[in-house]
């Protein structure tokens, strides 16, 4: 099998004395999405910013394409192919769709001192990109971002990544305030860059998103992986005691259980 284009190897992260995250391993294929479900507090934050340049590791190492790399900035993530899109798309309110599309990266005409901005070039580009992701009602570069829906934002921000050559997708939360109709055309997009071999990182904390999407799942629960297990292999209550904890409770009420069954029907003595 193909080395993982993105891998974590027993990542640690520590912050002075707090540790939060705690040995991460994990790795993303070509043309696979990987969910990474927890609740607010698990470490989803650290992790994407360990994977995005903005942390390194205290511990443990990453790897592209099976060799070992350092993300020192964002901009060197960047360069390595991956993109991340935050929860509202990292869009421009009152930028024109073909501006934001190329921001930082300006697209030009004209030689030397006598270049400007290609507005007409830029609307079309974008406004194709978004198009072939499925989002039709977008047919007006000049149209502003703060127009367009939550959905329509994130699929900008992801039409863009893409078009710049993104090999690994970071998603944080790109469904979590939308409603149902936005969320099922961002699940579209995830299943289409997966589609066009992009190695997809969805993060969320809902799990039907997740499973609607996903081929491999990891929890993660106070920094640690809880579980790491692909599609089919866990039903979604599974996934939701999962999240919160049900495992480590049935774990301890099977353990009350067996001490009451040894010792007359009595629960065990309070801790000292």
């Amino acid at each position: 099998m193909a080395a993982p284009i993105l891998a974590l190897r027993g990542v640690n992260k520590s912050f002075g004395p707090i540790d939060v995250l705690h040995d991460i391993t994990l790795e993303v294929h070509a043309g696979e999405v990987l969910c990474l479900l927890g609740d607010n507090g698990a470490g989803k934050s650290t992790l994407i910013k360990l994977m995005s340049g903005v942390h390194q590791p205290t511990n443990g190492h990453i790897e592209i394409d099976g060799a070992t790399i350092t993300l020192p900035t964002p901009r060197a993530a960047s360069d390595k192919g991956i993109a991340t899109v935050h929860q509202f798309g990292g869009t421009f309110p009152l930028m024109s769709i073909g501006r934001s599309f190329f921001v930082g990266v300006e697209k030009t005409k004209g030689w030397g001192p006598f270049k400007v901005y290609d507005r007409k070039g830029a609307n079309d580009i974008a406004v194709k990109a978004v198009r072939d992701f499925g989002i039709t009602r977008i047919d007006d570069g000049d149209r502003l971002v703060g127009g367009l829906s939550g959905g329509e934002r994130q699929s900008l921000a992801i039409a863009r990544a893409v078009h710049f050559g993104a090999r690994v997708l970071i998603l944080d939360e790109p469904t979590a305030a939308l409603g149902v109709k936005q969320a099922t055309h961002v699940l579209r997009i995830v299943n289409e860059a997966k589609r066009r071999g992009l190695a997809v990182i969805f993060i969320t904390h809902q799990v039907m998103h997740a499973m609607a999407v996903g081929d491999h799942f990891a929890v993660l629960i106070r920094g640690a992986v809880a579980a790491d297990f692909h599609k089919g292999e866990k039903t979604r209550e599974e996934i939701t005691d999962l999240m919160a904890g049900g495992a480590s409770m049935a774990s301890l009420e099977a353990e009350i259980e067996i001490y009451m069954n040894s010792h007359g029907g009595h629960p065990p003595p309070p801790a000292a």
